[in-house]
Parts: C-alpha cells; structure tokens; sequence
C-alpha cells in the first residue's frame, strides 16, 4: 500500500501525479496479469471476504511500519483465486509499487522445482531413489565424513572418515545425505577456501556439476541416511539431474516444466528487458527498520549481471507468484494443470509423503521429496490439516499446498536477514481463519 504524504510545490505535484500514474498502469495491467488463473469470490469457495480484510490489514501494517518493504499474497482455493494482492513498493529508494507480476529471487524455493524434476526423470526410468550419486557423479563414490574436533582443540583441526555408505538420490531429496552449507562445520574454514560456504551459488564461473564434483573432495557433517542435515543436497541433485538428462539444468527445467505449465517468468538468471520487474532485496536492521541490501551475494546477488553458468537447483530460481502458483496447482492437481500432465498422481503422493521418520524436527514434522509435510497437527503446531506440504526461502518467502482444503498459499517477500520477523507466520494463520466452509 503506498501512503500519500504531505507534499508542496509543483516538483512534489509532479512526482504524485506520475505515482498515480505509475500506480493506474498497474492496476490497468492487473487483470492481464491474472489471466492465467481462474478467479471467483471467496463466498463461492467457503472463504469469507469480510476475514481476509484482517489479513489486509496486517500486511499493511507491516509495511507501514517500514519492517518490510512490500509483499505479495496468493491464496486459491478449489482452483480459484480468492485473494491476490501486493503490498508496499518493490523498491523503496525509487518507490515502485509491488505489482502482481513482480519478480522474486525464490532461493530455496527453487528446491520444488529441482524435486518435481527429479521425479520426471524416475518416471521415465532413468534415475531410481535408491541409485548412488555415484552413477552419475563418480566423484562422489568414495566420500568422508568430519569427525569433530576435543574440547579445546585448535578451531580448524578436524579428522575424516569414510562414510558408512554411498550417497542416494533419495539422501539428497530429503536432505538425509549428511551434507550442509559448510557453516558451523568443522571444515568451515576449508569450504571457505573452496569458494563454497553457504546457499548463495549464482555467481559462480562453474557449471553446477563442476561444483558439485568440488564439493565431493569436502568432508560432510553426517554420515548418509543417519542425520537431516540441510544444505547443498538439491544443487548437487541438480547436477545428477543435467547428467541424467544429458541437459543443462535450466534446459530441462525450461523444456519440461516451465513451458507445458506456461510459467513465463521463472528461469534462473533474468533476461535485460526484465530487470526492471526485479524486486530490490533489504535487510531488517536495528529496531526492525528495513535497509538496503548490499550488491552481490547473499543480498541483490548476481541474477542479471554475472557469470550466469552455474544453474542452483537448490537456490538460484526467480520466479513470480503466478507462476509458482502454477506449479503448486499442478501438485494439488495430482500431476496435471490445463490438461498438461507433468507426473502421475502416484509420484506426487510418494513426493509428499515423509520419508525421515524422527529425522526432521524431532518427529513433530515429516519430510518428503523435496518438502515439509504436516503429520499430526498437534505436533506441527501449525494452521493447516494432516498431509499438507510446503517449504520456504532465505528472502523470508514460504508457500504451502493443504490437499483436504483444496488450498494453494504463497507469500512472497526480499528481506534477509529478516531479524525474527514474524510476518509469514501470520500471513498463514489468517489464511486459515478465513476459511469458513467447505471449497
């Protein structure tokens, strides 16, 4: 929501009169935007109107404050989008309203993607769960694992082991290979050393499957199969799946997701002509004031100018709400969107499905391929029903998809850190008060 102030003189006359007009184009272009997806009221799919005015409010409220910049909220149900609106601007320092075709750097909300492709490749028999990364990465035959280091020891003295075992496409799917972000890990300063410590991937001069080979010689935290420990998994996934498919990554994903389910606006690195759709990333300072993000890195990062050749299946995504909507319904789906199937209703039960046992937070939540998935609620002590799924993204974004509801919710937003921002948990919780029958 963009707030008028008290402005005098003709300077400041202009500057509002081209806001507004800034502000009539968008709305202007809204319905456009929305055509790919079906609207209806939220009387007509059991949702009332009158308790997603709270989540208006709250939204604005936040934005108001200056604790985030601008968001976007989607919420469908029973196919029909009932709620679809941007809040704030998508860059402050040259106040441009969010706008519904806004461009987000999805971080690990890239890893759904990377899954659902994966799962493509295991209907068509060419990769199994069960199959040693090895197959297609050798590299990875003969990995270590760190054995920490005696209270007191030196910070970097750190021993190896072989690993029990060989790491499985399942492992990397659900994060149980052992392998993480090389922050905290006793190795950190090695990993350091590498060129490869934490998420962010997209500036790097090399190919996916030449970082995953570099991170192969690295020790992991976890021997396979023992431990849930997030990290690099689904990049490394992404460079099985290029040698799998004899594809670069974002080829495959392009020719085989993208396309069939008409999502224009997702791919890895953004095209000049988009810049401008590209929502500027802030950070949460003291008090909770929002400020701008630095270049590069982990902050505005490298997704128009840079090297552009390593494809981060696990991070490196941006996207637009209409378009992860899209893939989202294709799950809630079974597998089909438009009459364009992408997997079979089996697959995505097995996806969704948790495969960690006590692995993941202690048992109170499960983990699939490639998502969280609510398993008792009063464990998950989260809003949703038993057999919902989703995940989230280091820009303080999260989606999550609740079959029993016929429910598809994506919040997006670009502030890391968030310093505790509480924002997206509320953005859920009035999801769901809002429901108030049946879709």
């Amino acid at each position: 929501m963009i707030q008028s102030t008290s402005i005098r003189g003709s300077r400041c006359t202009l500057i509002s009169r081209a806001v507004a007009l800034q502000v009539l184009l968008i709305l202007t272009a809204l319905p456009v935007i929305a055509q790919s997806l079906s609207s209806a009221t939220p009387e007509s799919v059991g949702m009332a109107s009158e308790r997603l005015k709270r989540l208006d409010a709250v939204m604005s409220e936040y934005v108001d404050q200056k604790r985030i910049a601008g968001t976007i909220g989607i919420i469908i149900r029973n196919g029909k989008v009932v709620y679809f609106k941007p809040f704030g601007v998508m860059d402050v320092e040259k106040n441009s309203p969010m706008r519904q075709d806004t461009i987000f750097r999805i971080a690990s909300m890239s890893k759904a993607v990377t899954s659902i492709a994966a799962v493509i490749l295991m209907e068509e028999g060419r990769l199994r769960l069960n199959d040693p990364v090895s197959k297609f990465l050798p590299a990875y035959r003969n990995t270590t694992v760190v054995v920490p280091p005696p209270p007191g020891a030196k910070a970097g003295t750190y021993s190896v082991v072989p690993a029990k075992r060989q790491i499985t496409v399942r492992d990397l799917l659900t994060h149980t290979a052992g392998i993480s972000y090389g922050w905290g890990s006793p190795a950190e300063s090695d990993y350091k050393a590498s060129g490869i410590l934490g998420w962010y991937l997209s500036d790097q001069k090399d190919s996916i499957v030449t970082v995953a080979e570099r991170l192969a010689k690295l020790p992991f935290d976890a021997h396979p199969g023992e431990k849930y420990v997030y990290g690099y998994n689904t990049d490394i996934l992404g460079a099985v799946i290029e040698k799998a498919s004899g594809m670069p990554l974002d080829q495959f994903f392009k020719t085989r997701i993208f396309d069939p389910l008409k999502m224009v606006d997702t791919a890895f690195f953004l095209p000049q002509e988009k810049r401008g759709r590209l929502a500027t990333v802030y950070s949460a300072g003291e008090k909770g004031v929002i400020t701008r993000s630095p270049d590069g890195g982990m902050g505005q990062g490298n997704f128009i100018d840079g090297p552009r050749a390593c494809f981060s299946g696990g991070a490196g995504l941006t996207s637009t709400a209409t378009d992860y909507a899209r893939m989202l319904l294709m799950m809630l789906n079974g597998g089909e969107l438009d009459g364009v199937r992408i997997l079979s209703p089996k697959s995505v039960e097995l996806m969704t499905s948790s495969h960690t046992g006590s692995l993941y937070s202690e048992g109170n939540l499960g983990f699939g391929l490639g998502f969280e998935i609510v398993e008792h609620m009063g464990r998950s002590g989260k809003y949703g029903s038993v057999g919902s799924y989703g995940w989230g993204s280091a820009y303080y974004s999260t989606y999550w998809v609740d079959p029993q509801e016929k429910l598809v919710a994506i919040f997006l937003s670009q502030l890391v850190p968030s310093g505790g921002l509480d924002l997206g948990d509320k953005f859920r919780a009035l999801t769901y008060q809002a429901i108030v029958g049946k879709p």
